[in-house]
């Protein structure tokens, strides 16, 4: 943790490497976290599965781009920066503007996230770079 889910129109590979890596380090910086706790699901939706203001399927001027990033809770400051510094990567991979970019912090306590069948807050409090 944190998981990163990406609903927005299909990209290139190289574009989502690229969308990946500035996610990553923006959250690594943002949120002082381990790199390797950050998993990154690029959900890709067609045109059949799009719609904005009552308008259906893929604008040409760039489709709106849904981020839900879930991780235990943080300050405002923390969630602003890394807002700030994943926004214009993620515009730039889907080829939108930044203005496009809705980015959701859906903070979890520690009892309410589990991994390998334990409470996180079962576990020892761990350090900044804990997941």
């Amino acid at each position: 943790m944190p998981y990163v889910e990406i609903l927005a129109p299909r990209a290139s590979e190289p574009n989502k490497r690229k969308a990946a890596d500035a996610v990553t380090h923006g959250i690594v910086r943002g949120f002082a976290v381990a790199a390797s706790t950050v998993t990154i699901y690029f959900m890709p939706i067609d045109s059949g599965a799009y719609a904005h203001a009552g308008e259906f399927g893929l604008p040409q001027s760039g489709a709106r781009v849904f981020v839900k990033v879930h991780a235990y809770r943080r300050t405002a400051e923390q969630r602003r920066a890394v807002a700030e510094a994943v926004t214009p990567a993620l515009a730039a991979c889907f080829g939108t503007s930044a203005h496009n970019v809705a980015i959701y912090f859906i903070d979890r306590e520690r009892d309410e996230v589990a991994h390998e069948g334990h409470l996180a807050s079962d576990e020892a409090t761990e350090t900044s770079t804990a997941p």
